[in-house]
Order: structure tokens, then C-alpha cells, then sequence
């Protein structure tokens, strides 16, 4: 797949996930954006060798949810010890 390609199909995904990412986590479209590209799963998909670009939204919405429930959690511990 030729790099313009590639990034076509990451902004394709980005599309669909951005709604799934407010829908589920009460955020606008920009923090919903901001937080999808600011994530580690972004970066996994937006390097080729992993071929993330490849799977469908839903997977890549489920490793995002992984990661910012991760995220919560480890801020819910900070703000007890606090």
C-alpha cells in the first residue's frame, strides 16, 4: 500500500472513531479528536509495520477503550493517594 494510501485509509478509521469516542465517553468532537490522536494506539496504527491501518473501527475503537479505561484507572488511583 502506497504511503498516500495509508493515510487515507488512518483518517478513514480517525472518521469513524471520533463519534464512537463521544458517544462513549461523553466528549466533544474536539476533545474526542485530540484524545484519539494524542493516544499510544494512534501511534501503533499510524506506523506501517504494524498494519493497524488494515483493521476495521470496531477493533480500533475496543484498543482504545482499553487504553483510556487504563487511563482513568491509573487517575483514580492518583487522585486516592492524593
Amino acid at each position: 500500500m502506497k504511503s498516500e494510501e495509508r493515510q487515507f485509509s488512518i483518517e478513514s478509521l480517525c472518521a469513524d472513531l471520533v463519534p464512537m469516542i463521544m458517544d462513549k465517553y461523553g466528549l466533544s468532537d474536539k476533545a474526542a479528536i485530540k484524545k484519539s490522536y494524542t493516544s499510544s494506539t494512534f501511534s501503533k496504527l499510524e506506523a506501517p509495520e504494524t498494519g493497524l491501518y488494515y483493521q476495521s473501527p470496531v477493533y480500533l475503537f475496543d484498543m482504545l477503550k482499553e487504553e483510556f479505561d487504563a487511563d482513568i484507572a491509573d487517575s483514580s488511583k492518583e487522585s486516592l493517594k492524593s
